[in-house]
């Protein structure tokens, strides 16, 4: 370490431009760009030592020009450069966002430690130096241990906020927020760049003869990025604001920073131990896919692997993007009997993209794996019927993927192009459920499966947006059994309720199958690389690890019209919710290590699909399947029902369970089911006979013949019928003689 730490080399500090880009400043989708240029001569200086050694700059040339004379742009001379390069930044911004020299360090993503945060002061512990990371959210209270930014303690220019990279490093530039609160307005609005070696000597970041100054925030929330024109190598960096808002005596120096910067190589080795793994053993495609980009992953992903492939749509977007699915089938396009239908939905948040690019991945990665033959990935495809929706909210992603990765914010894509959120935008049949159960006194009438939709929300008035209704209708299509429903900003497996019954902002509200989601979302959460590791810290305001990295979604807090409550209630699908990572919107350098981290995860909760019971509910006289079907599970309040041919599935835990099948004009059937803990599940088919009733009224119906049993139960359930009420006339006859006689 000492030795390192002597290693002398030459800092290039004088960062003579820099480049602002904010994405409040983007008009048409162009971004604009302010430049303050110096004519100063580049200045030396080391590290604690004055023999320094000069280190080589080639090959860290920044990729924007620096310009040869000294200006002062004014907002109007950047309204006319943005005007005379509108059409070609347009084109440019159709293909996404311009790529960074370098990528984030990670004060975001969490890959930068709490250890490596240090500030000159702070308030308290809440808002301490470790709080100071770009779109960290607080808790609901200012106070807490989880607050919504790093804020220094002291109200004077000399207060800053230091990252150690840990290694030489090309600092290339520095992203701001102020700070996340629903209480405070805390925003810096300039700040100063130091670099250093050893942390004892620095040097400022200069322009010409002073220090350069950096434009920070105008709001709390919206990111702002300057890019340094001139790159600078050192290990440790710092922010040091100059002017923030003050409101009176209220106003406050607090931040939430990400710093980018490309690691130098180690000539001595001595870090190597400490770096996290940032590549992938598997070949694919790790990089943010626009929708043009994603339409072509996945006719590649189809032309590579035809026979197990099919891609189809939904239906549309607000703005006319279809919803692409990608089918992963031994048989593709067909329901086959006795044959799981599972999905995975992501995108359901635009700008929470991470599950994108998973479910990207994972279809190139089962397309490669079954060519190779890999038995596990041959077996899930010939056993289940897997759907693939990558983005449920394109039009979202697209004005996210246009900010790009770090200056997309937190909430920027979110919502639809109406501004619906849709994990909030599904039937409330959660309210329609304990209404019933409320006025119903008899409760062998309630229901408790297969709520219907109710009439307004169907109405073409109802503020459901298009992207809702067509995922609605897939649902009702499909005989879907399994899903889960990739999301980001947290690292946490959320299960149903996800509504509280007494609209409580949170409150523990278990389903009648509560046991075996806490499986299925164990079996995510344990195979998860990052969420099963005990020493990591908590994303933003909570901490997961001590409910071991699951949750019951309205425990959480409270969300009315959840897709996973109305998969439960109105269809046969169980479905949970996966927070994939603390950062909504990683790096594309981040993308091959969070495929690591999810790879396994992805694949074991597919294989629950075959949990439990499955089965065909068929008529005994005919074989036919019997469609809608009920299927009861002792001791369980949750029914489902069989599919069009009959077939069905129901998830259970291991354990020994009573089945019992019933449908309209047949006798029901019982039978004692035991589930193990094998891959496969449980057959327990069901024949069931109709009543003679309805027998009767097929055969009539038919215009045919009735057979001789039929003859025969139909004649003794008339002499059965004749002596009751044989019996009655007789005993009314009695009493009636007897009062007679009385009389």
């Amino acid at each position: 370490m000492a030795g390192f730490l002597h290693f002398t080399l030459l800092l290039f500090l004088n960062c003579v431009s820099f480049v602002l880009v904010s994405s409040v400043l983007a008009i048409n989708t162009t971004t604009v760009r302010t430049t303050v240029v110096s004519d100063a001569a580049e200045s030396l200086f080391s590290a604690g030592r004055s023999d320094a050694t000069e280190v080589p700059t080639t090959g860290f040339t920044t990729s924007y020009s620096k310009p040869t004379a000294k200006t002062t742009t004014t907002t109007e001379d950047t309204t006319k450069a943005a005007e005379r390069a509108g059409s070609r930044r347009e084109a440019e911004e159709e293909e996404g966002p311009p790529e960074l020299e370098c990528p984030p360090l990670g004060l975001e993503s969490l890959k930068v430690k709490d250890n490596q945060l240090r500030a000159s002061s702070f308030k308290r512990r809440g808002l301490g130096p470790h709080r100071g990371r770009l779109n960290i959210q607080s808790g609901t209270q200012d106070g807490d241990i989880y607050d919504g930014a790093w804020c220094a303690q002291y109200k004077d220019k000399n207060q800053w906020l230091e990252v150690d990279a840990r290694r030489l490093t090309r600092f290339t530039g520095v992203i701001l927020q102020g700070r996340n609160s629903i209480w405070s307005w805390d925003v810096v609005h300039s700040y100063k760049v130091q670099f250093s070696n050893d942390t004892l000597v620095w040097k400022p970041c200069m322009n010409g003869t002073q220090e350069a100054v950096f434009e920070g925030n105008q709001d709390a929330e919206t990111p702002v990025l300057a890019l340094f024109n001139t790159s600078t190598v050192a290990r440790y960096i710092r922010i040091n604001p100059q002017t923030w808002y003050q409101n009176g005596t209220q106003g406050d120096i607090c931040l939430r920073a990400e710093v980018l910067g490309c690691a130098l190589p180690d000539p001595n080795n001595i870090y190597a131990w400490q770096m996290e793994p940032t590549e992938s053993r598997d070949k694919l495609d790790f990089r943010h896919h626009n929708y043009k980009e994603m339409r072509k992953l996945m006719k590649s992903v189809n032309d590579a692997c035809p026979d197990i492939t099919r891609i189809y749509s939904i239906g549309k977007s607000y703005t006319g993007l279809k919803l692409y699915v990608m089918e992963i089938s031994d048989n593709p396009g067909k329901h086959e009997l006795g044959e799981p239908e599972f999905r995975y939905v992501a995108g359901m948040h635009g700008n929470e993209v991470l599950g994108r690019e998973l479910l990207l991945n994972l279809m190139q990665y089962m397309c490669q794996e079954y060519k190779r033959g890999d038995q596990r990935i041959v077996r899930l495809v010939k056993d289940t019927r897997i759907h693939l929706l990558p983005s449920m909210n394109p039009d979202g992603y697209e004005t996210a993927f246009k900010k790009g990765s770090e200056l997309a914010g937190w909430a920027l894509g979110r919502y639809s192009y109406e501004g619906i959120d849709m994990n909030h935008n599904f039937a409330d049949l959660n309210s329609v459920m304990w209404t019933a159960i409320e006025l119903e006194t008899d409760r062998s009438k309630l229901i408790n499966h297969y709520f219907p939709i109710p009439e307004q929300y169907t109405s073409e008035e109802a503020f459901v947006a298009s992207e809702t209704r067509a995922v609605i209708s897939w649902m009702q299509n499909i005989p879907f059994v399994l899903s889960a429903n990739l999301h980001g900003g947290e690292l946490v497996v959320t299960y149903p309720y996800d509504m509280t019954r007494d609209w409580a902002p949170r409150e523990h509200t278990p389903t009648a199958d509560e046991s075996f989601f806490r499986w299925l979302a164990t079996a995510y959460a344990s195979t998860n690389q990052v969420m099963s590791n005990p020493d990591r810290r908590p994303c933003h305001n909570k901490d997961f690890l001590r409910y071991n990295n699951i949750i019951n979604g309205a425990d959480w807090h409270n969300v009315p019209g959840s897709m996973n409550d109305f998969s439960y209630l109105h269809t046969n699908c169980f479905e949970v919710t996966v927070e994939l990572s603390c950062d909504k919107f990683p790096h594309a350098s981040e993308l091959p290590i969070e495929w690591e981290n999810n790879r396994e995860s992805l694949l074991v909760y597919m294989e629950q699909v075959h949990r439990g019971v499955k089965g065909v509910v068929r008529d005994k006289d005919t074989e036919a399947g019997i469609a809608y079907a009920i299927i009861k599970v002792d001791d369980i309040d949750h029914h489902i029902r069989s599919a069009a041919d009959g077939d069905y599935w129901r998830l259970l835990n291991p354990g020994e369970y009573r089945v019992t099948a019933t449908a309209e004009g047949y006798l029901p059937s019982s039978r004692i089911c035991q589930v193990m803990y094998d891959y496969y599940p449980t057959i327990c088919d069901f024949n069931l006979t109709k009543m003679p009733k309805q027998r009767l009224k097929d055969i009539l119906a038919k215009g045919g013949k009735l057979p001789k049993d039929l003859q025969l139960r139909l004649r003794q359930l008339r002499m059965r019928k004749l002596r009751v009420t044989t019996k009655a006339i007789n005993q009314r006859r009695a009493a009636a003689a007897k009062r007679a006689k009385t009389v």
